[in-house]
């Protein structure tokens, strides 16, 4: 146990890539949705257990999005899924679910139940293909989403068209046989580049991240 009986909850970060596979979520109510809803947003095979189902849980189920079993959670409904998360305001449900991940060797989120989690969840903001996450190691959620609004605010939509310009940058070098791990990519970074795409001068931008790396 960590300081003041907290269980240790400093872990390996990772980016869990779901498309395709099957994702089990034990609740049918708010929290339970917003779960449903950032799983199916990542390609998820995503089904639900549980007794109720609230509304925007029953039409993503109208409209083929999900399956679910309007039922008590039973450890089977773990079979053959790759992550699952429990999303009850039923601890004891809670940690049958994570009794049962711990069994059948499948990673489980237990919704402000960090006892009964094996993987905590981060909040997340997204530019495309950045992705920036804040943990607080299951301490304080609200401090997460706190930060998580102001690097929403920081990082705007130029942060992508960013990421977009280094992609293409650095496969241009591979290309033409040149070492990207050798390239100034912090000159490049640091030339102001960020601040033209903010204003719009996009190309400009583009000639002097050249100019940055192949000088």
């Amino acid at each position: 146990m960590s300081e003041g009986g907290r269980p240790p909850l400093a872990g390996f970060p990772v980016n869990l890539l779901v498309r395709g596979r099957r994702c089990v979520v034990v609740g049918g109510g708010r929290i339970a949705a917003r779960k449903v809803e950032s799983l199916l947003d990542a390609g998820a095979v995503v089904h639900v257990v549980a007794p109720e189902l609230g509304a925007e849980i029953r039409g993503w189920l109208a409209a083929g999005r999900l399956t679910a079993d309007q039922r008590p959670f039973e450890p089977a409904d773990l079979d053959g899924a790759w992550f699952a998360t429990a999303a009850t305001s039923e601890p004891e449900v809670n940690r049958a679910v994570f009794e049962a991940g711990e069994a059948a060797r499948v990673w489980v989120n237990a919704a402000d139940d960090p006892a009964n989690c094996s993987a905590t969840l981060m909040s997340v903001v997204r530019r495309g293909d950045l992705v920036v996450t804040v943990g607080t190691g299951g301490r304080s959620p609200a401090l997460a989403a706190w930060l998580r609004e102001r690097l929403t605010r920081e990082l705007g939509p130029e942060y992508e068209t960013l990421l977009e310009m280094l992609a293409e940058a650095r496969e241009g070098m591979r290309t033409a046989g040149r070492s990207t791990e050798d390239a100034d990519w912090r000159r490049a970074l640091d030339s102001g580049m960020l601040d033209l795409i903010r204003a719009g001068n996009v190309e400009e931008a583009k000639e002097i991240l050249r100019a940055c790396l192949w000088s």
